[in-house]
């Protein structure tokens, strides 16, 4: 449901990972560490102060983002660019499965045979 917060900011729905997403597009994009004013700035606005702080909060707790205080807030920026991060997404789904050697074998299965090939390579 859209709507409007306390201050007269339109608020707007989207699924977390969307926003997350987004938030991560953003701060990639950004090359520094932003505050969650400029990150909402830079979002267009629409959003409440404490949904943006709520989303880096979780992003932070997640271990996708740094955070360093920087006056009265904390400036949060991504732990790895889009590939590194990428890369920690499928190192936790591989730590959280009981079977590795089953989910090694069955990604290795459903790779391209160039993908294959390519991986055959850079592990040497």
């Amino acid at each position: 449901m859209d709507g409007t917060d306390s201050t007269g900011a339109t608020t707007e729905r989207r699924p977390l990972g969307a926003l997350e997403a987004e938030v991560l597009d953003l701060l990639l994009a950004a090359r520094e560490p932003l505050v969650p004013g400029e990150v909402l700035r830079r979002l267009g606005g629409t959003l409440a102060y404490s949904t943006v702080v709520t989303v880096l909060s979780r992003m932070h707790d997640k271990g996708l983002l740094t955070r360093d205080k920087q006056g009265r807030a904390y400036a949060y920026a991504p732990v790895a660019d889009s590939h590194g991060l990428t890369a920690r997404r499928m190192r936790r789904e591989l730590e959280s499965a009981p079977d590795r050697a089953a989910v090694l074998s069955r990604f290795v299965e459903s790779l391209s045979v160039g993908d294959e090939r390519l991986l055959r390579q850079l592990l040497g």
